[in-house]
């Protein structure tokens, strides 16, 4: 079997055992966490098969395509994968070592990934849907860990206004089929340039409010902010650190590769609702008083930079894009993994973690920001957008640093030893990508022209 079937087998058939399993048990999470690093394994080995021979896909049972199951992993795909699987991985670790108080976290954490990793190595349509379902299906329950009113509370939001961005991507799912007669995504990327504009562009409006949806940008955010403050760190890292990625990805694979011609039609229209949630997102995040809440806001205004790469388009845009969507989730998920510890470690670490979103060197946010300046050179109303951006970004971050950390005004656990070491891995993995930037660098360009390339 290669490790392009592997890295979704071992999770999926894991997670169907662990979610029947009391994860209450220390053995359970920590099982859960060998699946997880397993299908992280697998995928840095797909990784090396595809950067040295391109990308590759198969479908079960050589059926014709359309009817097997087809896979496929590309530069793009893979990115994506690795990063939700380290999130979640990070995340699980750090919950595990705290002690799981949900029999189904666990398992439901391995399903996640096994959704996560299905939606980035799909090449069919159908199974997008179907990976994409499973994913949310399992954060839906995770979103209720804790058991507390709040977290019911926000566990509904975040149910219903997905399940309704959902029930649009469906739809869309749906007008594809109809237009097309085909799932497989690269018949469909051939067979969309010949429908009629105006039916392409509904198709590709009702993709766009699906991903806008699950990534939180401005103005589809609502629910982001409650869901995100009413769960716990490590629900709230793999929502914002791996379950987003969809959005991200969703953008970048189907307008990028599926709907190039729609992307570039509405290129002034993506760039001015990212500048809107860059600074919806900032200053709402300025004024809040706890780093749950900051990083909720920051996360709206952090996507935004993404919209405006993707409305760049081209291979600088959507290379701009791919850079910066990597480091936005490993930001999200070091900071609310951090934010209810404390002590000189974790302090350490949410400075670096604040540096990286406010794109100040060493951190791997510097580099983003720059990949985004260069995206957008020539333009002088976006550059400053940009600068007053990242200002914004560096006073929110470190007025919440300067009062979690610096003036102790709000207490914290210390937290177990190997929780600070995840956190201090993450803050490492940041700096690293900061001062070696070469290699992602290098994989988001890949990526980015895999996907071909509108706009300039």
């Amino acid at each position: 079997m290669s490790a392009l079937w592997i890295s979704l087998v071992i999770p999926w058939a894991a997670g169907a055992i662990l979610v029947v399993c009391d994860g209450r048990r220390p053995a359970i999470g920590w099982a859960a966490v060998a699946a997880v690093a397993a299908n992280l394994v697998a995928l840095v080995v797909l990784a090396s098969e595809v950067l040295a021979s391109g990308a590759m896909s198969e479908t079960t049972g050589d059926w014709p395509l359309g009817v097997g199951i087809t896979v496929r992993a590309d530069e793009l795909g893979i990115l994506f994968a690795l990063l939700s699987s380290l999130a979640v991985l990070a995340a699980l670790i750090h919950e595990t070592l705290e002690g799981c108080h949900d029999r189904v976290f666990p398992g439901l954490t391995v399903l996640l990934t096994t959704g996560l990793t299905g939606v980035f190595l799909t090449g069919d349509l159908f199974n997008f849907y179907v990976f994409f379902e499973l994913a949310m299906a399992a954060a839906y329950v995770l979103s209720t860990y804790g058991g507390t009113r709040r977290e019911l509370g926000s566990a509904l939001v975040f149910t219903t206004v997905n399940l309704l961005g959902t029930f649009v991507f469906l739809l869309s799912v749906a007008g594809v089929y109809h237009v097309t007669g085909s799932l497989d995504m690269a018949q469909i990327g051939e067979r969309l340039a010949g429908v009629d504009a105006s039916t392409a562009v509904l198709i590709a409006v009702g993709f766009f409010v699906a991903f806008a949806v699950k990534l939180g940008l401005f103005p589809f955010h609502f629910w982001l902010p409650t869901v995100y403050t009413g769960s716990g760190p490590a629900v709230a890292a793999i929502l914002s650190g791996g379950l987003a990625n969809i959005g991200a990805y969703g953008l970048l694979r189907f307008g990028g590769e599926l709907l190039p011609a729609e992307l570039e039609l509405a290129a002034v229209a993506l760039i001015v609702l990212g500048s809107a949630s860059v600074l919806y997102g900032g200053l709402l995040a300025i004024s809040r008083r706890s780093a749950g809440e900051m990083l909720a806001y920051s996360a709206i205004g952090q996507v935004g930079y993404v919209l405006i790469a993707i409305g760049i388009g081209g291979p600088v845009g959507f290379g701009a894009a791919i850079l910066y969507a990597v480091v936005n989730a490993l930001n999200k998920t070091l900071m609310f993994l951090g934010s209810r510890m404390r002590g000189t470690l974790v302090g350490a670490a949410f400075a670096l973690g604040a540096l990286s979103i406010a794109g100040v060197p060493p951190a791997a946010g510097f580099v983003g920001k720059l990949e985004l300046f260069r995206a957008v050179a020539g333009e002088p109303v976006l550059i400053a957008l940009l600068l007053l951006g990242s200002i914004l970004s560096l006073i929110y971050a470190f007025q919440i640093y300067q009062f979690d950390f610096w003036r102790l005004e709000r207490e914290g656990a210390v937290g177990h030893a190997g929780q600070r070491a995840v956190v201090a891995v993450l803050a490492l993995l940041v700096l690293a990508i900061g001062i070696w930037p070469e290699p992602l660098l290098a994989l988001s360009q890949d990526a980015a022209e895999a996907l071909g390339g509108s706009g300039s």
